[in-house]
């Protein structure tokens, strides 16, 4: 195991030691979510609706933009929970991704290279082409299975048509697609990894759940049922292990408190009230306090989040547990002037910026013997 990833207890877990913890030192690693905010290539895919981010199209998508644009994530990528860590995150969650190619463009950046990190990715219904996906380092974690997850939900469901069409529409990029046959809604996959890191099965799926277009409350049914999916496939993996290590990220569009997550994912924001097959969200506590990973008419609220299981709260350390979670949010990823000052910087007219959100990351540590 690498050096840099033994961390000595006393500095980092002062809270949680008796007086014999200055002997003691920790593995750690760092799992990370970052939506990437359209990563296109330059080429038109003529199965999907990627025309605007073209040469020619509306954002005038040049290959030295989508250059500066790899760079740009390639930095933040790799220096997501340096505070704690020095390595770069073992699993990075993304979604807004095009296809397979950009991932091995952007993994190829001079600052990710030597990381060697592999690529789960499958392409999703989602019409304009945006995926999900998760990088790991190879050294790290070896991968076991991994399957792409469909939701289904329908612009007819009654629950849908029951809510007022009177509701204000959000804006967004994301709006959603829907089939004029039998009115789907194309939305994106979970995808669901299982695989051994450091001899430890660990399980991870990654989100990019319905968006607000049409509004909130209109749309809200939608990701209920990501949440509802998302809990089923939990269940499914504690039915054949109660004790299976699960965490799940990704930019749900909803907060933490929303019903897609407290009450369909059933996602608890204390460590005492989640019950032993349970969620347990740590971003609910930062959205209480005023905390965001985006920005909306001045109002800040965390769409992006990384939950676990209650296998991973448990305070014996010889084996990977949940440390702590944060949002990077670094001066170099925030818009300094104009309207959305203070907001994470975008990709404009006149700049090639990062994101509309802010990544997040969480902590696993195992006590080193």
């Amino acid at each position: 195991m690498r050096i840099t990833r033994l961390i000595p207890l006393l500095f980092l877990f002062f809270p949680l030691i008796k007086s014999n913890a200055q002997q003691k030192k920790y593995l750690i690693h760092t799992v990370a979510f970052y939506n990437f905010e359209n990563l296109f290539d330059t080429i038109n895919d003529l199965k999907t609706n990627d025309e605007e981010w073209t040469p020619t199209g509306l954002q005038r998508w040049t290959f030295q933009k989508y250059q500066k644009k790899l760079e740009n994530l390639a930095k933040v990528l790799s220096e997501i929970g340096s505070a704690e860590n020095p390595v770069a995150p073992t699993f990075i969650g993304g979604c807004e991704i095009e296809n397979r190619g950009v991932l091995e463009d952007l993994i190829k950046q001079p600052k990710l290279i030597d990381k060697d990190y592999g690529i789960i990715h499958f392409d999703s219904p989602d019409k304009r082409g945006i995926d999900v996906a998760l990088l790991y380092q190879k050294k790290q974690f070896q991968p076991t299975s991994y399957t792409s997850i469909p939701l289904y939900v329908y612009r007819n469901n009654p629950k849908t048509t029951a809510i007022l069409k009177t509701e204000s529409e959000e804006k967004t990029d994301d709006v959603m697609q829907i089939s004029t046959q039998n009115y789907r809604v194309y939305t994106r996959d979970q995808l669901l990894v299982t695989g051994f890191l450091d001899g430890e099965e660990i399980n991870i799926i990654v989100n990019h759940w319905p968006s607000r277009s049409g509004g909130e409350k209109k749309s809200s049914p939608f990701r209920e049922a990501a949440g509802t999916l998302n809990k089923k496939i939990i269940d499914s993996l504690q039915r054949i292990k109660p004790n299976a290590k699960i965490i799940t990220l990704g930019d749900l569009n909803d907060g933490p408190y929303n019903k897609s997550v407290k009450v369909a994912l059933g996602a608890k924001a204390k460590k005492t009230d989640v019950s032993p097959l349970g969620i347990y969200n740590p971003f609910e506590e930062m959205a209480k306090n005023g905390m965001g990973t985006l920005a909306h008419r001045d109002a800040w609220d965390i769409f992006d989040q990384i939950m676990v299981s209650q296998s991973l709260l448990v305070t014996d350390y010889s084996s990977f547990r949940y440390w702590k979670a944060g949002i990077y949010n670094k001066s170099f990823l925030i818009q300094t002037t104009g309207q959305y000052k203070g907001y994470p910087l975008r990709h404009s007219a006149v700049e090639v910026g990062f994101s509309d959100h802010f990544p997040v990351y969480i902590y696993l540590i195992k006590e080193k013997r």
